[in-house]
């Protein structure tokens, strides 16, 4: 089957922790009202299912007859950076989104045995607005977050962030270095979960790869929506003229 142009552009969006889907709502609202990008969310089962298992998940549901760009939020990231260094036919780019390719707290890794103790169904609110949304939590955003986690069960979660802490860098790193597709990272200034230095690990492995900083927390399409679009959009344009002119 002969695949469509890319100025045809389908946005292929991977969650961040919660896996949902349900929080791409804003950033899907504003990416419409600028351009013709058309999106699909992939939402993970509620499962503890590691890496490995979903990138089998996310691969049997990528588009098959058009061509797509793949944006892999937060925890999804190590996702996109398999899809990038092995990717289906139809994939023209991966964007990176307050993302990384492997464990961007690696002194936290020995204790992820002890993530069976931590109440993943009662966090109070508060810590859970500090890492993820200060300082741009309203209480919308903030009301969107909690339904969203609503929807996980702890052991879930819990399997998720055991996952995040277990990827080594001599792992995933040099896999994703492989790939060759064009790279966008979406870096949030007030990003309290995944350090900057996380950046300059993904310019270094990819070469080419195009940094956008956005005023923003963790939750960058969620507080950022606009921001966010106008990189996306100008990105994904990009490509469909490199296209053009090739």
């Amino acid at each position: 089957m002969t695949l469509a142009p890319l100025a045809s552009p389908l946005l292929v969006l991977l969650p961040g922790m919660d896996g949902t889907a349900r929080l791409f709502q804003r950033f899907d609202a504003a990416l419409r009202a600028q351009s013709a990008i058309e999106t699909q969310a992939i939402a993970y089962p509620a499962a503890p299912l590691d890496y490995a298992a979903l990138e089998a998940f996310v691969r049997e549901r990528l588009p098959r007859d058009r061509p797509f760009v793949l944006l892999a939020e937060s925890f999804s990231g190590p996702l996109g950076a398999a899809l990038r260094a092995h990717p289906p036919p139809g994939m023209r780019a991966l964007i990176l989104c307050c993302s990384f390719v492997r464990n961007p707290r690696p002194l936290l890794a020995p204790l992820r045995h002890l993530l069976e103790f931590v109440p993943f169904g009662t966090l109070p609110g508060f810590a859970l607005r500090q890492a993820l949304l200060a300082p741009y939590a309203t209480p919308q955003l903030q009301d969107e977050l909690a339904a969203a986690l609503a929807q996980v069960p702890p052991s879930v979660l819990r399997q998720r962030m055991r996952a995040v802490l277990a990827i080594a860098e001599k792992d995933a790193s040099p896999s994703f270095a492989r790939g060759s597709l064009p790279v966008l990272y979406l870096r949030a200034r007030h990003d309290r979960l995944v350090p900057p230095a996380n950046a300059l690990q993904i310019l270094r492995q990819a070469p080419g790869t195009q940094l956008i900083a956005i005023d923003a927390p963790h939750m960058l399409l969620q507080a950022a929506p606009q921001a966010a679009a106008v990189a996306v959009a100008a990105f994904i344009a990009g490509l469909s003229a490199a296209q053009e002119s090739a």
